[in-house]
């Protein structure tokens, strides 16, 4: 009787420390990563996602807008861990003004392409954005979102933005912009190269890539957030989007390294 008592007292501290274990490790399982992500990753970020939950048994909880209102959303408060995107300059305003610890880091080049649902012929596509048969053209808004930005660059270089201000219907993201060319809303519009990636769209697409000399390189930048300060995720899946495994997975989505 004295030896089982004996062996009940040994056994129960050891009992405790292995029932504390496992629920530290399923709590570190169970931590959501809160990833702010700029409207034109809505595609690869959910392939991304599952690849860094394979590796790591991580979550991550994609919040997509345009990177403009991610940004102010984290200067107000927001709790979110790592923030994507479409730029460097929203980052870099980030990390000056103390919302982050480190400098923002490259993560890919975006690619910009003009599309529509039309066989509209892109050879001399500032020709055709002239004609009268071109109503509408889609793009995002230049002053929140990096892809619109570029788009404008690139009309003003071909000559031919002032010709076709009345015709444009400016997308508050790049998603919403997806959404109006996929949906015959516009005859055309400029948005990001991974749209033709999207397996949630089954929409024929007619399009051609928009040489990159001319508009100034997309830089998509990344930081991990003063909310994520300590948080051992965050860090990995910082790395993580810096690793071959995932710069595969931007080449794929059209996306330049």
């Amino acid at each position: 009787m004295y030896r089982r008592k004996v062996i009940a007292a040994l056994t129960k501290p050891i009992a405790l420390v292995i029932i504390l274990n496992l629920l530290l490790c399923g709590s570190s399982f169970a931590q959501v990563l809160r990833v702010a992500a700029a409207a034109n990753l809505q595609s690869v970020i959910k392939v991304l996602q599952k690849d860094f939950k394979q590796k790591t048994h991580i979550t991550i909880q994609p919040i997509i807008s345009s990177s403009g209102k991610l940004a102010a959303q984290i200067k107000n408060g927001a709790p979110f861990d790592v923030f994507l995107s479409a730029d460097m300059t929203l980052p870099e305003s980030l990390y000056k003004e103390g919302f982050s610890t480190r400098p923002p880091v490259v993560y890919a080049y975006g690619s910009l392409i003009i599309c529509s649902t039309k066989n509209i012929g892109f050879e001399n596509w500032e020709r055709t954005l002239l004609t009268p048969r071109i109503k509408k053209i889609a793009i995002a808004n230049p002053a929140v979102a990096p892809y619109g930005e570029a788009a404008k660059e690139v009309l003003q270089q071909k000559g031919v933005f002032d010709n076709v201000q009345n015709k444009m219907v400016y997308g508050e993201s790049i998603s919403q912009v997806n959404t109006y060319i996929t949906t015959a809303v516009v005859e055309v519009g400029f948005t990001t190269q991974a749209l033709l990636k999207d397996q949630a769209n089954k929409t024929i697409i007619y399009w051609k890539i928009i040489d990159p000399k001319s508009y100034s390189p997309i830089k998509q930048g990344m930081v991990i957030l003063k909310h994520a300060a300590g948080n051992s995720n965050a860090e990995k899946f910082y790395k993580y989007l810096l690793s071959a495994n995932a710069k595969k997975i931007f080449v794929k989505y059209g996306y330049r390294i």
